[in-house]
């Protein structure tokens, strides 16, 4: 007696057709399970034996053997469960009509009592599921997730007993069971997660230059260093950036939302907005990029589509800093293990603060560094070249006194300034075309071909300049051009001119090398 279901496997962000064929002979009472599974599917031996005994279908006194195909790579995790055991009762008779399987995706954790349980990567399964014209079959705690993608039938059961009923066609069991998926705009509304109150720009109180190059940076997708004393308010800028940048897209939320199914089990809200992750500084280098045993996605990768935030700079790890080049330029990282190489998406804003030395005071005025000018050097030392030219904006915070500046201009707020960076955005998308991309992410090529272009000839002029006194790169230049675009984006002019040029000098490291 032989039966298949249906399946997937989760190689990064990828899904991959898994095939559970599951073979009932006569011979000594075994269990076995093969095609590389890991100790958590090898587990579901007795879940799947307690399940079916809760269901009045124990296990036959036979040999049922479980291949999990294609045999090449390993399977991991729990949603395994409930195609095995719906193989079983599909090869021992108990579905009476199996052939319903057939055209289903089965996933699901098994409780000993019978109930289904979330599991991780639903809705990468749904999305899979639906490229094959399939329906699928999952917990019903994972609904809110699967139910995003519409158009694709969707089994959503809470109990081993409550499916087998529906799929024998027993009465009043399909209510509890069917989804179809809901339309775009009632899903969004139904399962988005609650309102958040965004903290706005305009609490921050002066700070005008640093609130600037947050607009750039928001209006280009730049990455952006603030640098300044303690308590000046660089993470309170940082966190203000969210407010200012552009609404999420339909596909950057899917992107988003599958990256997040695969590490949570049952999303209780669909995420639509943008992430902020803010690791610490002692964060290790799995946790920021990602690896582990099964691999998981780190803090880059859950900052993807959004904003990665790392605060004390130099405090974090050489190895972990150094880590962050490769997805800093190819907007993905790639893990590898012993027998594969898994790829995650990483296409995060970088926002990094950082005091000018150890103690925080070496260029503030009411208090002395002791060790100046060693000390800020030493310090800033941490940051290695590489990393440092991979920021395009550089803006020194000062401290300002908390009782100046009480009177609010709304022209600071966060409001105000996310439509000039919707404009300014919406002129790179009418620029750039099918391309979807921005300023910061424009490769040397493009870089010549959009920008140099189409500067004026006092603004080649001036770049020239900056560059010779300033002894800069080629990738130095790069930045300049880039931010100087987005500066011309924000006035709403076609041409890059001088006054573009200067100020996005004044944002690179040409003032630090004056």
């Amino acid at each position: 007696m032989f039966a298949d279901v249906h399946t997937v496997a989760f190689i990064g962000v990828c899904t991959v057709d898994v095939v559970v064929q599951v073979h009932v002979a006569q011979g000594l009472p075994a269990f076995n399970i093969v095609g590389m599974p890991d100790k958590v599917v090898a587990e579901s031996r007795d879940r799947i034996r307690a399940a079916l005994s809760s269901v009045k279908a124990p296990m036959p006194p036979k040999r049922i053997t479980v291949n999990l195909s294609p045999a090449g790579f390993s399977k991991e995790g729990s949603h395994y469960d409930l195609p095995i055991a719906l193989g079983i009762l599909s090869a021992t008779g108990v579905l009476r009509q199996p052939e319903k399987l057939a055209s289903h995706i089965v996933l699901g954790e098994l409780a000993l009592d019978g109930r289904i349980t979330p599991v991780s990567g639903v809705l990468a399964a749904v999305v899979h599921a639906k490229s094959l014209h399939k329906g699928v079959i999952c917990p019903c705690g994972n609904m809110t997730e699967a139910k995003f993608i519409h158009d694709i039938p969707i089994l959503g059961p809470r109990h081993l007993l409550s499916l087998v009923d529906y799929l024998n066609e027993v009465e009043d069991t399909a209510e509890l069971l069917t989804h179809s998926g809901l339309p775009s705009q009632e899903r969004q509304r139904d399962d988005s997660q609650p309102t958040q109150v965004m903290p706005d720009m305009q609490d921050v109180k002066g700070h005008s230059v640093a609130k600037r190059a947050m607009e750039i940076a928001a209006a280009g997708g730049h990455n952006i260093l603030m640098i300044g004393p303690p308590g000046s308010g660089k993470s309170m800028m940082a966190k203000r950036l969210i407010g200012i940048l552009p609404d999420l897209d339909a596909q950057e939320i899917l992107e988003i939302n599958v990256i997040y199914s695969i590490v949570q089990k049952g999303m209780r809200h669909l995420v639509t907005s943008r992430p902020f992750r803010e690791p610490h500084s002692s964060a290790s280098l799995a946790s920021m990029v990602g690896g582990g045993r099964q691999a998981l996605p780190g803090e880059i990768t859950l900052a993807h589509n959004g904003v990665l935030f790392l605060d004390e700079l130099p405090e974090f790890s050489k190895s972990v800093l150094e880590s962050l080049r490769q997805p800093m330029e190819d907007k993905q990282v790639v893990i590898s293990r012993a027998n594969a190489h898994i790829t995650y998406p990483a296409n995060f804003q970088l926002v990094a603060a950082m005091n000018p030395c150890r103690c925080g005071y070496i260029n503030d005025l009411g208090r002395k560094c002791a060790r100046a000018p060693r000390c800020g050097a030493e310090y800033q030392g941490r940051i290695s070249g590489p990393i440092m030219s991979r920021i395009d904006i550089k803006v020194e915070v000062e401290n300002v006194s908390m009782f100046a500046n009480k009177a609010y201009d709304n022209s600071i707020s966060s409001a105000s300034i996310k439509v000039r960076v919707v404009e300014a955005r919406l002129m790179q998308t009418a620029r750039y075309g099918n391309m979807r991309k921005n300023n910061a992410t424009l490769a040397a090529g493009e870089v010549e071909k959009f920008i140099m272009r189409g500067m004026t000839n006092s603004a080649s002029k001036l770049l020239t300049k900056v560059l010779d006194v300033g002894c800069l790169s080629n990738r130095d230049a790069s930045k300049i051009l880039k931010v100087a675009r987005t500066i011309a984006d924000l006035a709403g002019h076609g041409e890059v001119a001088e006054d573009h040029v200067a100020e996005a000098a004044s944002f690179s490291d040409y003032r630090h090398r004056e």
